[in-house]
Formats: structure tokens, C-alpha cells, sequence
């Protein structure tokens, strides 16, 4: 079985900002645009406090213990409910967790084994 992965990488705003103004232009003269996945990083100095060891804890035992609630994630990594509630939202907005809303519980949930880093030089 093949490891499902993410891509995350460090781009500056100019660099992004040309890459969108180069798809804009395909796209204007109905060019076929390659899809890009991954989460983007305007500098490694931000990718490290997006992924600071408690929230890379988190990924790892949303992966390995399948947690069925943010509560349990909670009981599990023996922090702050409400600590681990806004970690997981902060991932989620930037793309590294998925919840699923069951009857009564938020369930954290991954879709991938790895996370890939990526630093163009």
C-alpha cells in the first residue's frame, strides 16, 4: 500500500503571487492549469509555529489511537480540553485535519500517512 502524503513547502508572497498571475493567465486563454496540493508557507520561520511539537503530537495520535472526540484527543495526549479544541481548528483551517461531526461528537480526523517538506533554494 502506497503512503498518502502531504506536500508542504516554503513560498514567498512574490513567488505566489507570480504563480497565480501565471495561472491566471492560462486560464484566460483556456489553457489547461496542473492542480497544485499543498499547504504553503510565506517563510520556515511560520511553518514552525504552525507545526510546533504539541499540534505534530496531535497529527500523530489522531493517526495512530483514532480518536472518536476532540475530548478523548484531549485524555489521550493529557492536555487542556480546550488547548487541544483550538489546535485542531487552527489545523483544520490550514488543512491538516478534517472533523467529522458525529451525533454527539467532533471526531478529528487525517487522511494521510506523512507530511512532506519541501524548500526550494
Amino acid at each position: 500500500m502506497k503512503a498518502k502524503k502531504v506536500i508542504v513547502g516554503i513560498k514567498g508572497v512574490k513567488e505566489a503571487l507570480d504563480e497565480a498571475k501565471d495561472v491566471l493567465k492560462k486560464v484566460a486563454k483556456n489553457e489547461k492549469v496542473k492542480k497544485e496540493v499543498g499547504v504553503y508557507f510565506s517563510s520556515f520561520e511560520a511553518f514552525r509555529k504552525a507545526l510546533t511539537p504539541k499540534r505534530l503530537e496531535l497529527l500523530h495520535t489522531i493517526k495512530t489511537d483514532n480518536p472518536k472526540s476532540i475530548n478523548e484527543l484531549a485524555r489521550i495526549t493529557k492536555r487542556d480540553i480546550k488547548n487541544v479544541a483550538d489546535d485542531i481548528k487552527y489545523l483544520e483551517q490550514i488543512g491538516f485535519i478534517e472533523k467529522r461531526v458525529g451525533e454527539k461528537e467532533i471526531k478529528p480526523s487525517i487522511s494521510y500517512d506523512m507530511i512532506a517538506l519541501e524548500i526550494a533554494i
